[in-house]
């Protein structure tokens, strides 16, 4: 018989990722000293479970597996189970999406599932394993049996190879040999890019596309320098096709995460704010270039959808989910006779919005443009569709407030200050919010929860994000203080680097990776924030900028297309 009424050890933690895991079957810890004793002391393997509340593969695995008796019972009696929110601790999920890497020569994702020995010498790595067998593969119950197994009857065996495991991370953060980087590198960057590129529907890989805001950054900055047209073409076509609908919404605004197809059109619901605030400031960016009204309307529809729904008072929130009422895109999606009513009564053609009875997504319906619509003639449908999901429950917001992303959407509100005088009233408003909520005692902080005590110390992209935040409130307002605040927390930031960066300094030491990932690596925005302020303080950051260009070198030469701020780093370093 279920019992949810009980809680585990997450019950008093403030992420509500790990409070939707405290009333689960299995008996869950935080990472703490507490759970590794505890798998120490009972001589336990650790099951170490990595997400993020808007994950809909997380909320698959928990509801399949986390509240199966089945799996919960071989857990608690033959495991310590550690869960981790990524967003609280980067720290420890870049570092065991590492170990994903090395195991499966592919990167990871969420929810990471990583099995080790209690001194934390890892064996296994997987991301969502389901409870059932599938075609291929294994169920979880029979994975947790043989891994115990194999515990209890090889430790040696397995010690041994997760030493090995270990030892090949450690050898990927090695500072490699200086080597050479061509004057041609941006030509090598845009060939690598266009290599990569879809001419049709824009973006840069197959299904599953992801936006790559630091391609279509770098991008616009080569356009800017040399004026070829290649790379602000590869940057519109992707703009435009990306806003057509789906992985855009229309009706509130604001980017999920990632398509899940070649055309933008069907998305993992989830909308992370870093998307949202980083891609705002690209579309603002190619606004300012083109004087496309397009790219203002989605950038501050962007930015408004932020304000309306994932921020109070200054403070952002960190994501909102895929899933509503546990089923995915539920919010955001419409029936087919609800929707041709309204279409009906505004004389649209159901074809303007990819409007059919089959539907486009479990048969509902996510609305997207063709290409030739007409937006301005679409503003009252929009309006009437966005009252309509006003009678819908709002997908879970994550109100964890986040330095590093709460810094990425200020300097969107910088840049759109650049337009309209009111945003530079709220980004210095929700700058101060900021700093008020997690700088304490000459103390940055990573993140809090309103009426929860902070306690997790900043990592180096929140120095680097929200350093970006205040040059660029420098550059709009000329106030002093932001550009004080700036060279202060570079100099605090710089102590990250020795040889390379570090992404986190304390318990738990991890290197910051030169490859943009989710969003631009905090290493290369950090060489940017040095050399956008070493004028300032005389050259003093020459030095840092020089060798954290060349520990960097070989990777920048070798894998552009994947250093893409790294690639203009260099750049703006040769001028």
């Amino acid at each position: 018989m279920q019992n949810f009424n009980k809680s585990n050890s997450l019950i008093n933690e403030s992420s509500p990722y790990l409070l939707q895991h405290s009333y689960n079957l299995v008996n869950w810890y935080p990472w703490s000293n507490e759970a590794l004793k505890k798998a120490k002391d009972e001589d336990k393997p650790i099951f170490l479970s990595i997400g993020y509340s808007s994950c809909h593969w997380c909320h698959v695995m928990e509801k399949e597996s986390f509240n199966n008796e089945e799996v919960a019972k071989i857990l608690n009696e033959k495991f310590v189970s550690i869960k981790v929110d990524r967003e609280e601790h980067p720290e420890i999920d870049k570092f065991y999406q590492n170990v994903h890497v090395v195991f499966n020569n592919r990167t990871g994702g969420w929810p990471l599932s990583i099995f080790m020995t209690h001194d934390l010498k890892p064996f296994f790595a997987a991301t969502y394993i389901p409870v059932e067998k599938k075609s291929s593969g294994y169920a979880f119950p029979d994975i947790l049996n043989a891994i115990s197994s194999q515990y209890l009857n090889n430790k040696s065996m397995l010690i041994k190879f997760g030493d090995d495991i270990l030892k090949y991370v450690d050898s990927l953060s090695k500072v490699e040999a200086a080597v050479e980087i061509g004057d041609n590198i941006s030509d090598l960057f845009i060939k690598k890019v266009e290599d990569n590129y879809d001419a049709v529907h824009g973006g840069f890989s197959g299904a599953p596309k992801f936006p790559q805001v630091s391609l279509l950054d770098t991008l616009l900055y080569i356009y800017n320098r040399k004026k070829e047209n290649k790379p602000l073409e590869m940057v519109e076509n992707t703009l435009k096709n990306m806003s057509l609908g789906g992985l855009y919404d229309l009706v509130d605004g604001g980017f999920c995460r990632y398509s899940t197809d070649d055309i933008w059109l069907v998305p993992h619901f989830e909308k992370m704010s870093y998307d949202n605030a980083l891609l705002s400031q690209v579309y603002l960016d190619t606004y300012q270039v083109t004087k496309n009204k397009l790219y203002l309307d989605i950038a501050i529809e962007t930015i408004e959808f932020m304000l309306e729904k994932m921020q109070k008072n200054g403070l952002f929130y960190s994501s909102s989910d895929a899933d509503t009422e546990g089923e995915e895109g539920k919010y955001y999606t419409y029936e087919y006779d609800e929707i041709s009513k309204i279409l009906e009564k505004y004389s649209i053609d159901p074809k303007t919005l990819s409007v059919t009875k089959d539907g486009n997504f479990e048969g509902k319906i996510i609305l997207r443009l063709s290409k030739d619509s007409d937006r301005s003639k679409l503003a009252n449908l929009f309006n009437e569709l966005k009252n309509l999901r006003k009678e819908r429950k709002y997908p879970f917001i994550d109100e964890k407030i986040i330095t590093s992303i709460n810094s990425m959407m200020i300097k969107s509100l910088f840049k759109t200050a650049k337009v309209n005088e009111k945003y530079s009233i709220l980004a210095k408003e929700c700058l101060k919010a900021l700093l008020n909520f997690l700088y304490k005692d000459d103390t940055l902080y990573h993140c809090g929860v309103r009426g929860k005590k902070v306690k997790i110390k900043a990592f180096l992209e929140d120095y680097a994000y929200l350093v970006d935040a205040l040059i660029e409130g420098y550059y709009f307002t000329q106030e002093e203080e932001y550009l004080k605040l700036a060279i202060k927390f570079t100099k605090d930031a710089n102590n990250f680097f020795d040889e390379i960066w570090y992404f986190s300094l304390d318990e738990f030491k991890t290197t910051a990776d030169v490859f943009d990932e989710s969003y631009p690596s905090s290493a290369s925005l950090m060489i940017m924030n040095n050399l956008r302020l070493n004028s300032y303080v005389s050259g003093e950051f020459s030095d840092i900028i020089k060798k954290s260009i060349s520990s960097y070198s070989g990777k920048i030469a070798k894998y552009s297309q994947y250093t893409a701020l790294a690639v203009k780093c260099f750049l703006e370093w040769k001028l």
